[in-house]
């Protein structure tokens, strides 16, 4: 698995990879009827520095890194993730876990934090917690899961 900083050549693939995830509504906040444009807008935000992962030239995956807040929390990373669905099982998460962790240090963070991780996600919520992330905080049913009704949403933090 080769992960490298994603080029607007990668576009029409990092959509492949999007769209079904947010179109489940599952796991991120986006709208599930967000435009292509404006999902890949969100994504590729000058604030995110994007990467992919492939494999044989396939993109199995995308994540992307960026200073969770401003000022004085600035030193504490966040990322998001999302896999291809085709490529689910195979590590390409743990492989962007791993990658996102190693270049944060490297660009000087001492922290990382996921915001939002459903909590009905358990495949993640595990792979987080295998990579040293501590569930810190819970908000009770602040997510609507379009089958599950309103489940709990985790804060998850970890220092690099």
């Amino acid at each position: 698995m080769h992960i490298r900083v994603a080029t607007l050549d990668d576009i029409d693939s990092i959509w492949a990879i999007l769209e079904p995830v947010i179109r489940a509504g599952e796991t991120y906040t986006l709208p599930i009827d967000i435009s292509r444009d404006q999902a890949l807008a969100y994504w590729m935000s000058r604030e995110h520095e994007v990467f992919v992962a492939e494999e044989g030239g396939d993109l199995q995956g995308t994540y992307f890194l960026r200073a969770n807040q401003r000022g004085g929390g600035s030193h504490v990373a966040n990322c998001g993730y999302i896999t291809a669905q085709r490529a689910e099982g195979r590590g390409v998460a743990s492989a962007m876990c791993a990658h996102s962790l190693d270049h944060a240090r490297a660009r000087g963070f001492r922290a990382m934090q996921f915001n939002f991780v459903i909590s009905s996600n358990q495949r993640a919520v595990r792979l987080w917690q295998s990579f040293g992330f501590e569930i810190v905080g819970r908000l009770s049913g602040a997510f609507h899961h379009p089958t599950l009704g309103f489940v709990d949403a985790l804060v998850m933090y970890r220092s690099l």
